[in-house]
């Protein structure tokens, strides 16, 4: 069980590190998943069974999703066809994989390598964890919440308005296809936004 916690911990420095240093937001995307995947398996490692799922509902999946979706939404235009071919190729899930298939194999040992606890453990129950979020930490789950809703209606913000420049580029152009991002739609946006 030693062995498990360190090498999940040690994945997750790892991925986190490598997640901050990313310049593409999609791999930083794919490590921070790793990052919080092996947090998940941290809190099962040491008898937080709840708290692990709720790892894996909450962050890796629901505001895993979140960002991805505040991405997709900000990459518009016509170069965002040519930006998903370069996400699909190999070498950019090799390392994401390669850590995840680790992760995997580590929680398939401790699966099946785990013996009985010395002493009772105390496992923590729903009950306790709505208890302390909503006791002592009450403000900062407000704060998280305030935090999280300002960031989506600030990524609607500006997808919204890049729609808008694309449209009157498009409008301008007499039907003609160029790329969105050019001058005109440079000199375009300074109109734009005053008019919004």
């Amino acid at each position: 069980m030693l062995i498990a916690f360190y090498l999940a911990a040690a994945i997750a420095v790892l991925s986190t590190i490598i997640a901050i240093t990313r310049r593409h937001a999609v791999h930083a995307l794919l490590y921070l998943i790793i990052s919080l995947l092996s947090v998940a398996i941290v809190f099962y490692v040491i008898g937080a069974p709840f708290l692990a799922a709720l790892e894996l509902i909450i962050y890796a999946g629901a505001i895993m999703v979140l960002f991805l979706f505040v991405v997709m939404m900000l990459n518009l235009g016509e170069h965002a066809t040519e930006v998903e071919t370069e996400w699909l190729t190999p070498g950019i899930w090799a390392w994401p994989a390669a850590l995840a298939t680790v992760l995997i194999a580590e929680l398939i040992y401790v699966s099946v390598t785990a013996a009985g606890p010395p002493r009772p453990l105390h496992v923590v129950t729903p009950k306790e964890i709505g208890i302390s979020l909503f006791g002592p930490y009450a403000i900062g789950v407000e704060l998280a919440s305030l935090l999280l809703m300002s960031g989506l209606i600030g990524a609607y913000h500006i997808g919204r308005r890049a729609v808008r420049e694309e449209e009157q580029y498009v409008a301008r152009t007499d039907g003609t296809r160029s790329v969105p991002g050019s001058d005109a739609v440079r000199s375009g946006s300074g109109r734009t936004s005053h008019a919004a």
